[in-house]
């Protein structure tokens, strides 16, 4: 029998190995889980293996509570009760926490914080909690300051403080002890920040500034006033409120610079919020010592490759230190943490120093129009650092200049009008080059190694580039290049030069790529694989750069209209309608402007709809991919609508052949600008009839209203983190987002006339702090779901934007209806007869192509129950 049981519990123990790393695998689908779940459940109740069982009900309580399946959590909750009372077990006492422990997280889950903050008080007045200690003071606290039950210096003192000294009084080296360290600072931390930005905002408040002149006032009128006794007390007792406010927030700072730092050092399941966070920190106060020298010694003891993901931002604030500062002053530190990023990570930093190195790198025909930032303090940095670096990583440092150098000249290389949209040789200086086996294919992905060691292999080294380039289409003539890779791959790429600052594109790319992490770290919007599809861009000049070509795409115009705007879909489905010149003659011509429209509405119907017929002929490609289109239209214009994506006509929007995935290209113009255009942008983002027609018979009020809305969710879940990130973007002295009057007008009429160009920075200097706070307050106004003055939810907030025909057969964007006044029962009325009446459409197709083609479709349909 014993023999039997070592048996069992050797092969138990190798179950439980796998159980626990299926249960990372497949966290965010509770759909897998839970039959899971079930299954080993009544697997242990046979073998009888009560034991495994408990650990099975705890572990299966925490993931149905983190998976919202609360019910379930509480029936398993109050089964593992049961089986604790009838066990005499050597570690009950533990084991009894734990399961105490989980039940107050399932009572703040279902939104009863004071019995959850009562259950965890109990816990610690009542029992040994030996090493859950600190997770339950961390917890407490958490809790309180989020239900605000107590004042701040009772958080912080009895509870949040007391948790990170027990947690780093804990002898354990263990991962689960160093994720509990982590997890205390992070939300000391996370605290004592929220409370010094309150501090910050109460003494620049209007009424604290109103407070200081009215001191002052009581000051002057102390010599001659009646009540000069009074008077002088109560400006005794307001001076003395002013210096506890700010010595509060002063502390405040600090501690959460500190619980940041050491946040950082010790793990990394926050690494990407904290480094967001400190990094705005250092860049808004860098004029106190006290910001500057935690910034030098976090730069010495957190490991570079945490701050890849700003290495941009970063290298920008790069200048010359003044004579007479500080011995560690902001450039000082700023100048270590850029220094030792590149000496461990040169293929993710070197590129953005060249490209300050070549600041004042403009061509002549862009010089004069005085639209691009040259700095030469930041050039001069930048090369002095190179010089600096040159030590250690001189061979890759030449070997990147030279490919720099190529793709400029390509970029800047003078065309004939007569050669668009055809192959020319390469040029004789370019084709000479040779393999650079230091320097990776620039727009290839280079995974970052935390050890720092880039082995050989790696990444794919450049080999050269094509025989030809391709001119494009365009007013600066981009090139189109294959450059060859050491992988067999050919990478093609678009050289890159005009009055658009590349930088711009890679700034939003980089904020698309941050906003994927929080779409697939959320349960609904990754099963829904809600993402935007990003490309690289890589600037080496403020004028020139290089962009990724994204293979298999088309734009939707060109799919539409054709490349000459006289045939595409319209003029292959259309017939009778009339043609792109047609509408756009008749809206020139007509006076009353809302007629016209409609009667090019009636004449011009919409076709998107066969590009999915066209090229997906089995059903299930068909319906995975016009699923993929309307999720990623949805994620990509809620996205686009809370940084304020503008220029969004056809030719910027690519489809992808292969899944129908778009693509938006040509980011220049953010955060509203599109507003000073000359014909304002008024739309919120680019859903014309076309768009709709693609997203099949239930429009936008099917799948594209309910991504929008986990969407939005998603992004108002992160709202502090997105904040952060806008933040630091938009200050970014590189990044010249304010579009000015003249630059918005020359992108509209696309034309090069230099006339009155130096205008063109005429407002920017003054205006550009002011522009970057309004723009931040307008995205903070749209994630907490202010519109026209009112807060909505996120349901109602999509449906200020929804689709709704003004008069029969006419479509476009819907004016601003709010959703009012629907309860639940009306709400799921409408998804059901929405669901049935696209299940029953797609029965239909179906039954066609197997009609058709003979396609046996025996379940083809069963996705469908997991699409919606």
């Amino acid at each position: 029998m014993a023999t039997l049981n070592s048996y069992f519990k050797v092969n138990l123990d190798w179950l439980n190995t796998e159980w626990r790393f299926i249960l990372r695998q497949a966290q965010l689908q509770m759909k897998l889980l839970e039959p899971y779940i079930a299954f080993r459940h009544a697997m242990l109740k046979i073998l009888d293996c009560n034991e495994f069982l408990l650990e099975h009900l705890l572990q299966a309580t925490a993931t149905l509570r983190k998976g919202s399946r609360f019910s379930l959590a509480t029936a398993a909750l109050h089964e593992l009760k049961l089986l604790f009372c009838q066990m005499e077990h050597e570690t009950k006492q533990q084991t009894y926490i734990r399961m105490r422990l989980e039940e107050a997280k399932i009572l703040k889950a279902q939104g009863q914080p004071d019995m959850a903050i009562n259950l965890a008080k109990y816990l610690l007045q009542h029992h040994q909690v030996e090493d859950e200690a600190s997770n339950i003071y961390r917890l407490i606290g958490k809790w309180l300051a989020e239900t605000r039950s107590s004042n701040s210096r009772t958080i912080l003192e009895q509870y949040l403080k007391h948790s990170v000294e027990l947690s780093e009084a804990s002898k354990s080296k263990d991962d689960a002890s160093k994720l509990s360290k982590c997890q205390s600072l992070f939300q000391l931390s996370h605290y004592t920040d929220g409370l010094f930005r309150s501090y910050e905002e109460r003494l620049a408040s209007n009424e604290w500034q109103a407070a200081l002149r009215l001191r002052k006032h009581k000051g002057e009128k102390t010599d001659y006033s009646i009540k000069i006794q009074e008077l002088q007390k109560q400006l005794s007792m307001d001076r003395e409120e002013a210096e506890r406010l700010q010595d509060d927030r002063d502390n405040f700072l600090g501690l959460a610079l500190e619980g940041y730092k050491r946040c950082l050092v010790i793990g990394g399941k926050y690494d990407l919020r904290v480094v967001f966070r400190v990094v705005s920190l250092w860049f808004s106060l860098y004029m106190r010592q006290n910001v500057v020298e935690s910034m030098f010694n976090a730069a010495k003891e957190v490991r570079s490759y945490k701050f890849l993901p700003l290495v941009y931002q970063i290298a920008s604030r790069l200048g010359i230190s003044k004579e007479g500062q500080e011995s560690i002053c902001f450039q000082t530190a700023l100048h270590y943490l850029v220094r030792k990023m590149a000496i461990e990570h040169p293929y993710h930093t070197i590129f953005q120093i060249l490209a300050l190195a070549n600041g004042d790198r403009i061509k002549d025909k862009q010089r004069n129009k005085n639209s691009f930032v040259v700095d030469m303090d930041k050039k001069l940095a930048a090369e002095n650092l190179l010089d600096e670096l040159s030590l250690s990583h001189g061979l890759i440092i030449q070997q990147m200049k030279q490919m720099v150098e190529i793709y400029i000249k390509l970029a800047e290389l003078d065309t004939k009008k007569e050669d668009m949209n055809k192959k020319v040789p390469l040029p004789r200086e370019v084709r000479s080059i040779r393999q650079l086996e230091l320097v990776p294919v620039v727009t290839a992905n280079i995974t970052v190694d935390p050890t720092c060691q880039y082995k050989e292999g790696m990444f794919p080294y450049f080999k050269g580039l094509g025989d030809s380039i391709m001119i494009m289409n365009g007013i600066n003539s981009p090139k189109v290049v294959e450059c060859f890779g050491s992988d067999g791959q050919i990478y093609r790429q678009l050289a890159k030069s005009g009055n658009d600052d590349l930088r711009q594109d890679a700034v939003m790319e980089q904020f698309f790529g941050l906003v994927n992490i929080f779409l697939q770290n959320h349960r609904d919007t990754w099963k829904r694989r809600l993402r935007i599809r990003t490309y690289k861009v890589v600037p080496f000049t403020p004028s020139a750069g290089l962009v990724e070509w994204v293979d298999r795409t088309i734009p939707l115009g060109e799919y539409l209209l054709g490349s000459s705007r006289n045939g595409g879909a319209h003029g292959r489905y259309g017939v009778g309608d009339w043609s792109f010149l047609q509408c756009r003659e008749h809206m020139t011509n007509e006076k009353d402007k809302r007629k016209a429209f409609l009667k090019v509405c009636k004449n011009f119907r919409p076709v998107m709809r066969y590009f999915f017929l066209e090229r997906f002929l089995r059903p299930a490609d068909w319906f995975e991919c016009r699923l993929a289109y309307t999720r990623s239209v949805a994620a990509s214009s809620m996205v686009g609508y809370i940084v304020g994506l503008g220029d969004r006509h056809s030719m910027n929007i690519l489809i992808d052949q292969a899944t129908a995935e778009v693509v938006h290209i040509d980011l220049g113009v953010a955060f509203e600008q599109g507003l000073m255009l000359k014909t304002p942008e008024r739309v919120p983002f680019r859903l014309t009839r076309d768009i709709i027609d693609g997203m099949g018979v239930t429009g936008v009020e099917g799948i594209f209203r309910r991504c929008c809305e986990e969407t939005l969710s998603v992004m108002r879940t992160n709202k502090e983190a997105l904040l952060t990130i806008i933040e630091v973007f938009i200050h970014d002295p590189l990044y010249k987002w304010a579009l000015s009057p003249l630059k918005a007008l020359q992108r509209q009429q696309e034309t090069d006339d230099n006339s009155d160009s130096s205008l063109e920075n005429s407002e920017d200097a003054s205006e550009g702090n002011r522009d970057a706070a309004r723009s931040i307050l307008r995205v903070k106004q749209k994630l907490d779901g202010y519109e026209d003055g009112e807060m909505r939810s996120s349901a109602t907030h999509t449906g200020c934007y929804r689709y709704r025909p003004p008069l029969p057969n006419v479509s476009r964007l819907g004016s601003l209806v709010v959703r009012e006044d629907i309860n639940v029962l009306g709400i799921q009325a409408v998804i059901v007869r929405k669901y049935c009446t696209y299940f029953m459409y797609s029965i239909m197709n179906v039954l066609l192509w197997r009609n058709i083609y003979g396609y046996d479709f025996a379940g083809e349909l069963c996705k469908f129950r997991y699409s919606y």
